[in-house]
Formats: structure tokens, sequence, C-alpha cells
């Protein structure tokens, strides 16, 4: 950035140098001569340029959920019809793997989480509801035994780094026929144990039709092993198609609901909710 502004005020201070006027018209008239009209243009221009950034700021500090619907307007049917109809479809090795996959997110503070975790959360039973025929509680064992799936993907987190591992766990399909969702059931939510940044549970949801997606697991093993408690033990999301803050960590339960208006502040997530992120982040 300071380059950047370097750059920019040895240039400004050329064009200054080595006549304003006629330089601002090779600029923005084409042209060389002393006419005034490229000086004034160029400065209104500037001037906008200006007005325009003092706006977006204002906007996006004193009226940030407005800017958060306006931008969810305007940027969720496209990602709707383009990048979210693409299915997941990288494959890496094994060779591949991170040596270190950065770990994140607040750890639970609950004691019924932390008896589980020194248990190696054998008591622990996903609850899975909402608007289905068949709602069940699952414990690990009883997921394993549903199906299992492992996938080796690339892991993208909007702090702006990436990580390669290998996840293993619950196909999200097996599980959406094992419940039978009702027709009014578009969106699911997962809810973790963990708390968020800013208060209260941390939770997220998904589209059915996401859910839905080659490599969308439940995972409860990571690189061959179990689940750590670090890296959200006992299950954690995974949804290829978007960036990691979409794939809720140390899973409690889950709901099938009508839409993700009706749970938290309607935004979708804790972190649409909270700090105004994307309902969609595809990648």
């Amino acid at each position: 950035m300071l380059s950047f502004f370097a750059l920019i005020l040895v240039h400004v201070t050329l064009i200054v140098m080595t006549g304003f006027v006629r330089n601002m018209n090779h600029i923005v008239m084409g042209t060389d001569d002393q006419n005034h009209l490229g000086m004034i243009l160029g400065l209104v221009g500037i001037g906008a340029v200006i007005l325009s950034w003092i706006v977006a700021h204002y906007i996006s500090w004193f009226y940030p959920r407005v800017l958060q619907h306006v931008q969810k307007f305007i940027t969720y049917p496209l990602m709707l019809t383009t990048l979210n109809r693409l299915s997941p479809t990288e494959h890496y090795t094994e060779a591949d793997i991170s040596p270190r996959f950065w770990p994140n997110g607040k750890m639970p503070e609950r004691d019924d989480w932390r008896l589980m975790a020194k248990n190696g959360f054998l008591d622990f039973k996903l609850k899975v509801g909402g608007l289905v025929d068949n709602p069940v509680e699952l414990s690990l064992a009883d997921i394993e035994k549903l199906a299992k799936a492992e996938e080796i993907t690339m892991h993208h987190c909007i702090q702006g780094w990436t990580g390669i591992a290998k996840w293993g766990g619950l196909p999200m399909k097996s599980l959406v026929d094992l419940v039978h969702p009702k027709p009014n059931a578009k969106v699911v939510a997962f809810f973790s144990f963990g708390g968020s940044l800013y208060g209260g549970t941390y939770y997220d949801t998904q589209s059915l039709e996401n859910v839905l997606k080659a490599q969308c697991l439940l995972a409860s093993e990571m690189n061959g092993k179990p689940l750590t408690e670090v890296y959200g033990a006992p299950l954690r999301l995974r949804v290829e198609n978007q960036l990691g803050y979409k794939m809720v960590k140390w899973i409690e339960r889950i709901e099938f609901i009508e839409s993700e208006k009706t749970v938290g502040l309607g935004e979708g997530g804790k972190n649409e909710d909270d700090e105004y992120f994307d309902l969609l982040p595809n990648i």
C-alpha cells in the first residue's frame, strides 16, 4: 500500500511539474492543447470517486445490514445460477495433505461437551429433527454403520489460508435419505456445541440442494484418525463448494427448516447475523 501511495505521489507531482492543464488534456481528452476542459472534467471525475468512497464507507459503517441485503439481492441470484450449479470435483492424493492444517473457531465451553470429550464422545447423540418424517438420535457408532465416504479436499478459509486434508464420515445425502424431509423443508440448520465470537450458539445453514451435492459430509475423521477436539469433534460439516465458515464444527444437532429466516436473526448463520457475511460464499 505504501509503495502504491508513493507511486501515485510521484506520478501526480510529475504531471503538475510538466504542465498540469496540458497533461490533463492528454489523459482525459486525448488532445495536446491548453484548453481547460480536460482539467475540469478530470477534477470532477476525481471528486466523484472521492465522494463515492465517502458514501460507501458511511453506508458500511452506519447501515451494514442494508448493505448486506443490497449485496445479497444482487449477488445471491447470480451465485445460484452460476457457481452454485457446479458440483465439487477436486481430487488430491495423500501426498498432497498439508503438514499443518490451521485450527480456528471458538472451542466449546459447555460442561456437557467437555464431559463427552473426556469419554471419547461415546455418550454423544446427534439429534436430527425439524421438518422430517423420521427424526433420529444417532451415536457415532450408529453414524458409522449408516454409510461412510472419504474425500481429500482443499479447505478455503475467509481469513486467506488454505489447507488440504482427508475427511471421512457420513455423506449428508445418506442422512437426508434416512430422515426423509417434508416437502416444505428447504434449508438445513447445523447447531454447534461451540459459541460465537459475539455471544450465542454458533450455527449456520445450507440449502437442501447444497447438502445433497458430492463431497458434502458429516466428518468424524480427519486424515484417517478420529476427529480431534480442536478440529471439531465429534462432528463437523464439510461443504466443498463454499468457504470454511459455512462448515460448522462441534455439531450438536441438525434441523430441517423451511427457511433460514426462521432461525437466529434470519440471515442464515451466526457470521451472517453478527458480521454481515455472505449467505452463499461459493468458491
